[in-house]
């Protein structure tokens, strides 16, 4: 694969993941398999979290995680899982903030927890 850029849209970054797993990856896993390593890679992440943020202490095999590379791990599969059902994520995400302006529009503003 060629070298990536560094700052790629959402719908390149859903490109790449695809011709990656075409060439290098073979193919794609099924959704399923795909759907429990996204739960693993999430629960790496959140180990991570836990031990960086929370009160949790670091294990012997959690030293050197890195916390962005936990993250991209995670969005690596979700873009796999979009990619394979045929959603658009740019798409998603535009309706998404549609969606949230509107239902949201004063529901946090108006929150006494977050004041």
């Amino acid at each position: 694969m060629s070298e990536i850029k560094s700052e790629i849209s959402i719908a390149e970054a859903q490109e790449l993941v695809d011709q990656w797993i075409k060439t290098v990856g073979v193919r794609y896993f099924n959704e399923l398999t795909n759907m429990t390593i996204l739960m693993e890679e999430v629960g790496e992440l959140a180990r991570i979290m836990a031990r960086t943020y929370g009160e949790q202490s670091f294990k012997e095999s959690d030293k050197g995680k890195n916390l962005g590379d936990e993250m991209a791990d995670v969005l690596w599969v979700l873009i796999c899982l979009a990619n394979q059902t045929g959603v658009d994520l740019t798409e998603a995400l535009r309706r998404n903030f549609e969606k949230k302006n509107i239902r949201d529009k004063d529901r946090h503003r108006n929150n006494e927890k977050l004041k």
